[in-house]
């Protein structure tokens, strides 16, 4: 998938075969570090963690990122291995914080975002 833009077929449509064809060559460690990193950037920026935070800060949306990547994480750190489960889960763990942080009534510990899957989080 090193093309930025998709080959045209005949019609000058899109060549979903060959797209198709390239995802499947793609690591599912890749795919899946790289969906968490989606999460995690965007998490952030709901926390008001990006230039400009405050205009895009949504907790609610944050909460709900949050929890997607513990679950991914979770699951996925056994097929991942600890080269790549590591740096993710510090990453799930620092925004969980930083949700902490940014609530004006803070979650109890264990009710916090993903912390159904992670346990809780403490500083």
């Amino acid at each position: 998938m090193s093309d930025a833009t998709p080959p045209a077929g005949p019609s000058g449509a899109p060549d979903f075969d060959h797209m198709t064809r390239d995802i499947a060559d793609v690591p599912a460690v890749e795919v899946i570090t790289t969906v968490a990193v989606h999460l995690m950037s965007s998490a952030a920026v709901n926390l008001g963690l990006a230039e400009d935070g405050a205009e895009h800060k949504d907790l609610d949306e944050a909460r709900k990122l949050i929890t997607a990547l513990a679950g991914l994480v979770s699951a996925s750190a056994t097929e991942v291995g600890t080269y790549h489960a590591a740096p993710l889960r510090d990453g799930l763990k620092s925004l969980q914080l930083a949700f902490r942080e940014a609530s004006v009534i803070p979650d109890e510990p264990g009710q916090g975002p993903g912390e159904k899957y992670t346990g809780p989080v403490l500083g």
